[in-house]
């Protein structure tokens, strides 16, 4: 099996992105050591805290913040960082040559109930001429990403990453701690009859969402004339690696619960990282308006609806809002 270095050579990744992803993993493997010990460690439960989005963190998010900010201010490899956890973005060193975002710990509700979880990154080039204190240098659309990936903590702990050249599968050998090349180049099946979905909003969503699940939910004998099978494991990152893995469309629509904000997702920390990982494998990622990484960000923490996965039922759903 390929190690990591090697397999990025082979893609022709810059020598400093390289250096900036292997600083990125080892944060990841501590993060790793410390959510396999949380039990152990007292790292358990709540703060009495919330963030920037309002939600309760947990210890485990505290502390992988603090890691991975920490291993990434002093790399000299980042003029900034922003995180779902930090207030707004925090400079780096001045002439430091990316901006990473991150979640730090996707799913976090799952922590106590020792259900999937993972890290989100997505790395932009810095603006040449911007301040490292500004956040609006982060106000760039997913397209403009150079690497992004996500590092699920499961039964093995699995990156998963691109760079623009395919998405491909590592897995962390413990014998000598490092990533090791698994899988390259995968592909999402265009077709599918999987679906993930968060049905406790289902009477919030918009009446196109409503009727495409409803189809769905009516199976064989409904409209589309095949059963569907719904999962949800309340992290995407866990939602995702299965459509990765075996095709699927997971959907995190606009719905009216809290008019104020109708999205629950993350464009930065989430959205554009996920969609560059499911474009370079043959998938779709979408809002109802048009594609994610096109969009233009207003903010570090702006929101959006998702609709991603296989390409032909990512079309089909779409074809419910027009």
């Amino acid at each position: 099996m390929q190690r990591l270095a090697p397999a990025l050579r082979q893609d022709n990744v810059p020598l400093d992105l390289i250096s900036l992803i292997k600083t990125i993993l080892a944060a990841t493997k501590e993060i790793s050591f410390r959510v396999s010990q949380a039990h152990l460690g007292g790292l358990m439960g709540s703060t009495l805290d919330e963030n920037i989005q309002g939600e309760v963190q947990k210890k485990l998010d505290v502390v992988a913040n603090e890691l991975f900010k920490d291993i990434l201010l002093e790399s000299g490899f980042v003029r900034a960082i922003s995180s779902e956890e930090e207030d707004s973005s925090v400079a780096g060193d001045p002439e430091g040559k990316f901006l990473v975002s991150f979640d730090p710990l996707d799913g976090s509700s799952n922590i106590d109930i020792n259900s999937l979880i993972g890290t989100i990154f997505s790395i932009h080039e810095a603006i040449p001429g911007m301040d490292a204190e500004d956040p609006a240098q982060f106000q760039q659309p997913g397209n403009k990403q150079v690497c992004a990936g996500y590092v699920l903590y499961g039964p093995s702990t699995m990156l998963v990453m691109t760079t623009g050249s395919g998405t491909h599968f590592y897995v962390l050998d413990r014998t000598h701690g490092g990533y090791l090349l698994v899988d390259r180049n995968v592909q999402v099946p265009k077709d599918t009859q999987e679906f993930a979905i968060n049905m406790s909003n289902q009477r919030f969503w918009q009446a196109p969402m409503q009727n495409y699940i409803n189809d769905l939910v009516a199976g064989e004998t409904g409209p589309r004339g095949k059963n569907f099978n719904m999962r949800w494991i309340a992290a995407m990152v866990g939602d995702i690696h299965r459509v990765l893995t075996r095709g699927g469309i997971f959907t995190y629509p606009a719905d009216n619960k809290k008019p104020e904000q109708p999205y629950k997702l993350r464009l930065m920390y989430e959205a554009n990282p996920m969609s560059f990982l499911i474009e370079q494998a043959g998938g779709a990622a979408m809002t109802s308006q048009g594609r994610i990484m096109d969009i233009q960000p207003e903010s570090i923490h702006q929101r959006v609806e998702v609709i991603m996965g296989s390409a032909n039922e990512v079309e089909t759903c779409l074809s419910y809002y027009k």
